[in-house]
């Protein structure tokens, strides 16, 4: 099968996604701009989310980048991986209206951790299916740079229960780390493509 039909699905629950998050943002009640100060945390974890799912679509796009055809399991993976990514919009909603308690920030934190597993999960369905001779295999190699990122996951959702701010912290820290697409992928296909 190609994959054009599981690229424009996916573009389009990314694209839902996104907009349920910015519906979610409400103006506040006073018209002032000291209003607006007291919305700057609801304003940050915004912010980081969308980033979260930006950062998801651009390596999710370069991946895919690499596949030449799909399969039953890489599209199961890809809905996997989407699943997670809708439950971003409701953990960033519950931390916000709880102003970044415990539970609602480790939950955040899960569902920061899930993607990053089913984005793993997929990965690996597209390289069992291509070969480790393929060109995402030869880019991601023992992929630490994925599995550091889900250890400090774990890190920061313990750190939930006793500093939601250490959380917030690491959630920041690892979204710089990946802000930029993943450049092992952009080596490898231009190398292909030159050869």
């Amino acid at each position: 099968m190609g994959k054009e039909r599981l690229l424009a699905f996916s573009d389009g629950v990314i694209a839902i996604i996104i907009t349920i998050m910015v519906l979610e943002l409400r103006p506040p009640q006073e018209p002032s701009f000291a209003a607006l100060k007291d919305m700057a945390p609801i304003f940050f974890s915004y912010v980081l989310s969308f980033v979260y799912v930006a950062i998801y679509w651009n390596n999710h796009h370069h991946m895919l980048h690499t596949v030449e055809r799909v399969n039953g399991p890489v599209l199961w993976a890809n809905m996997h991986l989407l699943f997670w990514l809708s439950l971003v919009p409701f953990s960033t909603s519950w931390m916000d209206e709880t102003h970044g308690a415990a539970a609602p920030t480790a939950l955040y934190g899960f569902t920061l951790l899930m993607p990053g597993v089913a984005y793993r999960l997929l990965q690996d369905a597209i390289i069992r299916l291509h070969g480790t001779e393929h060109s995402l295999a030869q880019a991601v190699g023992q992929d630490w740079k994925g599995w550091l990122s889900l250890a400090a996951y774990c890190t920061a959702i313990a750190a939930a229960f006793f500093q939601p701010w250490i959380s917030w912290t690491i959630y920041a820290l690892v979204a710089v780390v990946w802000f930029i697409p993943d450049r092992r992928i952009e080596r490898v296909v231009v190398t292909s493509d030159r050869a």
